[in-house]
């Protein structure tokens, strides 16, 4: 499965943010809109990913200023980016040695949405769903051969 068919499943809503605003304007994007990551824009390019895990490293060292702090202070730069022809488990195996559960997906300079941790494991059961579907049907459908009794 290619990373162009996991964002065909997912859908390819983008949720931005740029590096000047402030943490406190990113926790409300993505708590009303239930995301755990928004992609940091900075004039038409990708600048950054802000992550949970980035936003909790921000609030433990802002103390009580955290939600003042900007997006580009606590931001992922330069994050590793996915390309839509990758394979999945080439994409697992980044996620998993760069320690990063949501990856942005890029065509060239063209941010085509973002994969998240969940995301993989849905295609990965679908995937082995269809696949064990084919193979029960394939098994029930056997071709007998002649002198094999039913």
């Amino acid at each position: 499965m290619l990373v162009s068919e996991i964002l065909a499943i997912k859908g390819k809503v983008l949720y931005t943010i740029a590096p000047n605003k402030s943490l406190a304007e990113a926790v409300e994007i993505m708590t009303e809109q239930d995301v755990g990551s928004l992609v940091v824009f900075s004039h038409g390019h990708m600048v950054g990913m802000l992550t949970f895990r980035e936003v909790l490293r921000a609030v433990h060292k802002g103390g009580a200023e955290w939600g003042r702090m900007t997006i580009e202070q606590a931001m992922l730069s330069g994050p590793i980016a996915a390309s839509p022809n990758m394979e999945m488990d080439e994409l697992r195996r980044l996620m998993v040695e760069h320690r990063q559960r949501y990856l942005p997906v890029m065509d060239d300079t063209t941010l085509l949405g973002v994969v998240s941790f969940h995301d993989v494991a849905k295609a990965v059961l679908e995937e082995q769903s269809f696949e064990n579907r084919m193979l029960k049907n394939y098994i029930r459908n056997w071709p007998q051969e002649p002198g094999d009794e039913a």
